[in-house]
Formats: C-alpha cells, sequence, structure tokens
C-alpha cells in the first residue's frame, strides 16, 4: 500500500471512515504515515489530530473505538478509504455518524446479524429465544441448525410451500446464529463463494 504523504504540505492525507458492515460514512479525519502504521499495529482507527497536534485514536476517552476491517488507497494514493466497525457513537455529539445519518443498512439480513450480534453481548441475560440459545453454547446452536436443516429437507419433498418457506427462514437464522457465535459475519461466507467464483482474486 502506497500512500503519498509528500503531497500535502503538512503531511496529512484525508481519511474517510466507512462502516463495514452497512457501508455508512462515519467520518473523516487525516492521518500521517505513523497515524496510519498505528492503526495497523493497533487494530483501532487513529488519525493525527490537527488541533492536539499528536496522534488520536479515536475513542481513547470515550471508548467509542472503530475497529479495523480494512484500509484502501485511492488511484492517486493520496486519500485512504478505511472500513470499521464502530463501537458506539461515532461523533462526539452522540450521533451513529458525524453527518448526522442513521448507521442502519439497507439490507435486511444485515439488520438482522445486527441483532444477533447485540443478542450475542447481551446472551448473559437469557431474556429472548437468542439469548438463551447463544448461552446454551456452540454444540447446542450446531444441533438446532441440523434439526432445522432436516426439517427443510422434510419440507421439500412435500407440496406446502408456506412450511417450506418457513423452515428455510428457521434455518437460515439459526445458520446466522451460528456464524455470530464463532465470531464470523455472512459477509465473510460471501466473500470465501466470491473467492470460488474468481480464484484469482485475493
Amino acid at each position: 500500500m502506497k500512500i503519498d504523504f509528500e503531497k500535502y504540505e503538512d503531511g496529512l492525507v484525508p481519511a474517510i471512515v466507512q462502516d463495514s458492515s452497512t457501508r455508512v460514512v462515519l467520518m473523516l479525519g487525516f492521518m500521517n504515515q505513523e497515524s496510519v502504521e498505528k492503526t495497523i499495529q493497533t487494530g483501532r482507527v487513529t488519525f493525527y489530530s490537527r488541533s492536539k497536534k499528536r496522534l488520536w485514536t479515536k475513542g481513547e476517552t470515550s471508548n467509542n473505538f472503530l475497529a479495523l476491517e480494512e484500509i484502501k488507497v485511492d488511484c492517486d494514493n493520496d486519500t485512504i478509504l478505511i472500513k470499521a466497525k464502530p463501537h458506539g457513537p461515532v461523533c462526539h455529539s452522540g450521533a451513529a455518524t458525524c453527518f448526522n445519518e442513521t448507521n442502519k443498512p439497507d439490507d435486511f439480513l444485515q439488520t438482522l446479524e445486527g441483532i444477533i450480534e447485540e443478542k450475542k453481548i447481551n446472551a448473559a441475560n437469557q431474556g429472548s429465544y437468542t439469548e438463551k440459545l447463544i448461552s446454551s453454547g456452540i454444540n447446542k446452536i450446531a444441533q438446532k441448525v441440523g434439526e432445522e436443516a432436516v426439517e427443510l429437507v422434510i419440507e421439500a419433498k412435500d407440496n406446502n410451500n408456506e412450511l417450506f418457506v418457513n423452515e428455510a427462514a428457521d434455518l437460515l437464522f439459526h445458520y446466522l446464529v451460528l456464524l455470530h457465535a464463532k465470531n464470523f459475519s455472512l459477509n465473510d461466507i460471501i466473500k470465501v463463494l466470491e473467492k470460488r467464483h474468481h480464484p484469482l482474486e485475493k
């Protein structure tokens, strides 16, 4: 990754931060070579603060960190795109983004994954079915996925379309729970499928 820090007099390049899941633009900051290196080393997005005149890790006081997922550079090598997972509100005002936008995905599956992830964090409460399932452990979750898969196969052999699509929905839901229990998301699986479709891509 080649970044042209010398293009600007102050050695800082603009860094656009995008939610890696929802693809919503979260904020704009500035980075120098040192802040890029620290971001990669720590996994937490770090900028150079022009007002504080020092490196500044987003969330260092609020704990609303930005967990690094990916860094890209534009065609002129003078602007950075950072894909990150926000832990809490991004803006100092308490808003989800610095542009006062709602950080929610357009895709319902992504919304559902966000709900599952939230239930995973609160699994100790065991107030909902999902929390109870996650608290039961990987073996129970995997068993449930197997049961739902068998039920889907059974319904596939019949002609009741309503029962078939409901069993398909049950299987997909429990599959997503299993993915998140293993600290993966549907996007990770999509990347595997994309690599299989385009084996030369990394």
